[in-house]
């Protein structure tokens, strides 16, 4: 089953990139743009752990922005938690920009996770701010998945140019929920590289939990824990 939804998937990637090279567009004043992309994963982490039960993931989005810094946007792909869930879909709104000459970027929104065959989508609200190489976000459900309760995502990001068009990018996030959600929060970390090259984005990211995430997103399938530390390898197209 896992193969065949994998593969499906795939195919749509494959024809999704071969029909729309131009989805990219931009209106003759600039205020108008729209992008698209597709990649293919060796796993789907999200905060940490696989969403994807340690399996490959195929995704891809279509935004839309507008000069005055608003956007709105949707991002889909595969997810396996031992379920009815095949596919998450993601949609969101948001503002960014930056804060005059002061050097600082922000970003506030508002993303609702959706997933068929299951009935437990949720929404979260997120902000962020950045300065130089540096980035801070929160992100805040009442409703973390689908829970009725809360659950708070603080990350703090960094990222840096290298020589040769390589940028490096890492990051740490601590998870807080609510005791009926999980007994334990956790901390999550990611250090990666990327670059462009060809045509297409190759990133490979290194991502790990401390051992209070590990116990509690892990999900013993034949031996594999979801929580366990990974190197994940990506190739993207924009469209």
């Amino acid at each position: 089953m896992k193969l065949n939804k994998l593969s499906a998937l795939l195919a749509a990637s494959t024809l999704l990139a071969a029909s729309t090279s131009a989805v990219a567009w931009e209106s003759e004043n600039g205020a108008h743009s729209t992008s698209a992309s597709v990649a293919l994963g060796t796993d789907y982490m999200w905060r940490g752990y696989s969403q994807t039960d340690n399996d490959p993931a195929i995704s891809g989005s279509f935004d839309y922005a507008h000069s005055s810094g608003f956007y709105l946007g949707t991002w889909a792909s595969n997810v396996d938690f031992g379920d009815d869930a095949s596919v998450e879909i993601d949609v969101y709104a948001g503002f960014g920009g930056d804060i005059g000459e002061s050097g600082l970027s922000y970003d506030v929104g508002v993303l609702r996770y959706f997933y068929d065959g299951e009935d437990y989508d949720w929404t979260e609200v997120y902000g962020s701010i950045g300065y130089s190489f540096f980035s801070f976000s929160i992100a805040h459900s009442s409703n973390v998945y689908d829970s009725d309760e809360t659950g708070t995502y603080y990350s703090l990001g960094f990222d840096y140019d290298l020589p040769m068009d390589i940028a490096l990018s890492a990051g740490v996030g601590f998870y807080d929920y609510d005791d009926d959600v999980s007994d334990d929060n956790h901390t999550d970390y990611r250090v990666g590289v990327s670059k462009e090259f060809a045509g297409f984005g190759w990133d490979l990211t290194y991502t790990g939990m401390d051992s209070d995430g590990e116990d509690a997103y892990s999900r013993k399938n034949g031996g594999r824990d979801q929580g366990d530390s990974r190197l994940v390898f990506t190739i993207s197209k924009s469209l």
